[in-house]
């Protein structure tokens, strides 16, 4: 009997049933997905790269940089030696012995410097941290960082990057005061005192104002016109600046203390001007600006400097 072969026809095959897999289907996409991931890129791009430690080195003075949360050094600060300062002797020695408390890492105050203008606030405080560093080693010298009124809101973000740095601070806004609906006042309130953070023990706050409490009329008026009771809105008035351990009041200068300065100012820079004729030209130059101040005295020496061909360098001394 004769064995039977398959046939290789393949029609006559069996069909076997297809084993693929089928794709899974793509889910629906979001119509605001785009917007979405246009969004997300924009927010990347704006907000800060991931910064390295604070290290304030290569200077002793700094001014930060808000926007994109930097610190810039300063290497040649332009100021008036200590000794030039006539006329606010008691401020300078009180803003020194509380600047030198806290290069020696004791405790010592937040400062308030306010009064006239031109009277020597912001330049207080600059000869003050370079006398004080004029004693100190080069590891044991303060560093001055400035921050600008505007920048007030960016505070706790520098305070936070400062409480990092291994160096005693002293922390300076000059003009310090806030107009109409500007609220960022009680956030410095609690970042100079009352927070949860504090204020970092390396920090200590210098502020100059021409107001005694940094706060405009029209802002004081609208507190007392929503409180309660008038002693609520006497106590905002006051609570920003009783943040401040020091205060420093500065006035308008007598005849005798402007002329001792413009006499100190024509002497350091060796102007070749004779003592009657300086004062001939300082009493003029007051009267035609309507003021005695330090800064006038100042303004008229650049202007007697500028007539002699004379130059003045302020970052040197």
């Amino acid at each position: 009997m004769t064995k039977k072969t398959p046939s290789k026809d393949p029609a006559t095959r069996p069909v076997r049933p297809s084993t693929r897999i089928a794709a899974p289907a793509r889910p629906a996409v979001h119509p605001l997905a785009p917007l979405l991931q246009r969004i997300a890129e924009a927010l990347e791009r704006r907000s800060p790269a991931p910064t390295a430690g604070v290290v304030l080195s290569g200077a002793d003075a700094f001014v930060w940089h808000a926007e994109n949360h930097s610190l810039a050094p300063v290497r040649n600060v332009s100021r008036v030696p200590l000794d030039l300062l006539k006329g606010i002797e008691r401020q300078s020695e009180l803003l020194l012995a509380n600047t030198v408390h806290h290069a020696d890492g004791y405790p010592a105050n937040n400062a308030l410097l306010w009064g006239a203008r031109g009277a020597g606030k912001s330049s207080l405080v600059k000869a003050v941290h370079a006398a004080v560093n004029e004693m100190r080693s080069a590891a044991r010298r303060l560093a001055l960082v400035e921050i600008h009124r505007e920048d007030i809101q960016s505070l706790p973000r520098l305070l936070a990057r400062l409480r990092e740095v291994r160096r005693q601070c002293i922390l300076f806004c000059d003009d310090l005061s806030f107009e109409g609906e500007d609220h960022s006042y009680k956030a410095l309130k609690a970042v100079l005192e009352g927070g949860l953070d504090g204020r970092p023990a390396n920090v200590v706050f210098y502020a100059t104002s021409n107001r005694r409490h940094m706060l405009a009329r029209s802002m004081i008026e609208n507190e007392r016109a929503t409180a309660i009771h008038d002693s609520e809105a006497v106590e905002e008035k006051v609570s920003l600046s009783d943040r401040f351990g020091l205060w420093l009041g500065f006035h308008n200068l007598d005849q005798d203390t402007y002329l001792a300065i413009v006499a100190g100012y024509a002497a350091a820079f060796k102007l070749p001007l004779s003592p009657a004729d300086l004062r001939a030209r300082a009493i003029e130059w007051s009267m035609t600006r309507g003021a005695r101040s330090g800064r006038v005295a100042w303004q008229l020496i650049q202007a007697v400097a500028g007539d002699l061909k004379i130059k003045i360098d302020l970052t040197g001394m």
